[in-house]
Formats: structure tokens, sequence, C-alpha cells
């Protein structure tokens, strides 16, 4: 009994630690981004892997003997500030970039912070990082060549995967990559970090926002749904208090870092107002009627709730039988 108490104790400040540990990611990325110029904020999640916060969006950093792979470049603006941080943690060169969409604020860094990294294998893509994305991420940047604000060539990606899963093994430790059809976009990735045990879910979860569905690019709400059913296969949950194991650490696209309790219950409120506002079009409301009704106030914690709502029911009337 004796030992069993030692052991909840333990369990209670090993909890404590990391409460404090994942609501510090969400102060420093609000400080970060009041601060404009100030250098970004770094947070180590575990083992090998660590958050920058600030630079539009979060962005994962694992480090060790061979390299950095960053996950994510952030905004072009803030090249140097992401170089700044990168350099804390480790001196050694960026090796990869793995692009999770191609929003500007997760791509637009790419071309500058490549350049400043050096890959593995030089021919025939030359000294930069490699660049890892899914293929329609590739197409979707290209397509702005020549348009004002276009994504530079140098910021292609340059290894475009095709399948449902790819990976890499880097810094003795195996990547997992996972394309999550018609989600926030037809070109979401997840990355799994196996071995720390940390993924990183990209534009499929926000822990300040409701999930963006990008209409226009292949997004979907039932893609949505399964993207978050997916990631809940991929991280495991917190053990009983007799254990130290603290659960899989999940890296939305913006706010704290989170666990899979909060995947359910992220999960859990998407498919809850995507039901709501379906049941509410069965009843031939219009969108104006369901928004003003707001299917979504059960939860303020979150932002752009009619951008959402207005989302689900796009996607809901083009599915609808004619």
């Amino acid at each position: 009994m004796q030992q069993l108490t030692r052991a909840a104790a333990q369990r209670a400040v090993t909890v404590a630690l990391s409460i404090v540990m994942l609501a510090g990611l969400g102060a420093i990325s609000a400080h970060a981004a009041e601060t404009g110029n100030a250098d970004l904020d770094v947070l180590h999640v575990r083992n090998n892997v660590y958050v920058i916060a600030g630079d539009g969006e979060n962005i994962a950093a694992q480090v060790g003997i061979d390299g950095v792979v960053l996950v994510n470049a952030g905004t072009a603006a803030g090249t140097d500030r992401l170089l700044a941080a990168v350099k804390k943690i480790s001196p050694l060169p960026i090796r990869y970039i793995i692009d999770t969409n191609a929003d500007a604020d997760a791509v637009g860094g790419n071309a500058n912070v490549a350049a400043a990294g050096i890959t593995l294998f030089h021919a025939p893509i030359g000294p930069g990082a490699s660049i890892v994305s899914y293929d329609t991420v590739l197409a979707r940047m290209a397509a702005t060549r020549g348009q004002p604000g276009g994504f530079p060539d140098s910021g292609w990606p340059t290894d475009a995967y095709l399948v449902n899963r790819t990976t890499l093994y880097i810094n003795g430790e195996p990547i997992e990559i996972y394309h999550e059809p018609a989600a926030h976009t037809d070109g979401d990735s997840v990355v799994l970090f196996r071995s720390d045990d940390v993924v990183f879910a990209g534009g499929v979860m926000d822990k300040t926002a409701f999930p963006l569905i990008d209409l226009a690019n292949g997004g979907s709400i039932q893609g949505e749904i399964d993207a978050l059913n997916h990631l809940l296969t991929l991280a495991d949950p917190p053990t009983p208090l007799i254990y130290e194991y603290v659960g899989t650490a999940v890296v939305p696209d913006h706010g704290r870092v989170c666990d899979q309790w909060e995947v359910v219950d992220y999960r859990d409120m998407v498919v809850k107002v995507r039901d709501t506002v379906a049941y509410m079009m069965r009843q031939h409301m219009t969108l104006r009627q369901i928004e003003a009704a707001n299917p979504a106030r059960a939860y303020p914690q979150y932002k752009a709730a009619d951008m959402f709502i207005e989302a689900v029911y796009r996607d809901l009337s083009a599915k609808k039988p004619k």
C-alpha cells in the first residue's frame, strides 16, 4: 500500500509538471505573437523533439547526431527568427523540412530555410535541405509560379510522396508521415516521431480555433473527422496513476501541446457541430438562420465559428442528394 501511495504521489507530480509544460506552449505562443520581432520561443516536448512557437503556427524540430528535421518552415518574414531558434536547439545543419500543407504560414519560409540547410543527399537536388510533402502541396505551390506573392521554385518540395504513408529514418528514429486526404485540404500530412512518441497534427487540429475546412483546395468535413480519428490511432492515452507514462504528446497547428484525450474532445466537438448543422439543414434552415442559431455556442474557447459553420453547410449542401 505504501508503494502504491508513493507511486500515486509521483504520478501526481508528473501530471502537474506535464500540465505546466503543456500550458506553457499556449502562453509562449501568445507572447511571441504579441512581441513581433522578438525571438521565437522554444519548448522541449520530449527527448529529441522541440516545438518552436510564434511564427504563424507551431513548428516542430527533431534533433540528433545527423542534424535537424523541421516540420513546417513558418512564414517567409520569420525565417531569421526561426533559424535563430533552431540554433538554440542544435548547431548541426537542417537536413529535412516536412510540409504538412500548402498554407503560407507552413511553407512560406521553405526557400530561405532550405537554403540555410544541407541535405544528406546532394545530387541531384543541390546543397539545401530536402523538402518533403504530399504531391498536391507541390502542385499547389507550383501553380503560383509567375503570380504576385507566388512561392519561389527553390521552396518547392523536392520529395513529393504519393502513397498514404512514407517514412524517414534520421537521428536514430523512424519518422512516419501520413497523408490525410480531404481534411483541412487534400494535401495534409500528420507526422509521427515514433521513438519519441510525439505526433504533429498540422492543419488537422487547432487548439485555438475550429478546423479550417478549405473546400476550394479539397478539404471536407468528413475527411476532417476521418483525419482526427486516424490521429487518435497514432496517439496513446495517458496511463493510470500507478505508472509514469503521460501518453503521446500531440502538437496541434496552433496552441499548446495536448494529449490523446484532448484529441477525443476535439473530434467529438467537430462531430457534434457537424451533426447539429445537418439537423438544422433538414429543418430547411438557411445558412444565415443556422449561423444566427450558433450551433457552436457550446465551444466559446475556439475561434472562427462562423467560417467553420459555413464550410460545413456548403460541404453538406454539395453532397445532398438532388
